[in-house]
């Protein structure tokens, strides 16, 4: 009965949810590896 109450009363704290638009991050995550790929070449860090 307690362990009922205690997932109940869960509040959730702003985590990754498993609903999420995946391609949506997908497409972000791309963006800051094409961005920093730039940046890196651009000062000649590599």
């Amino acid at each position: 009965m307690t362990a009922n109450i205690a997932t109940v009363t869960r509040v959730r704290t702003g985590g990754p949810r498993e609903d999420g638009p995946k391609i949506l991050e997908h497409l972000a995550g791309w963006t800051l590896v094409v961005v920093v790929a730039m940046l890196v070449t651009r000062l000649g860090l590599l």
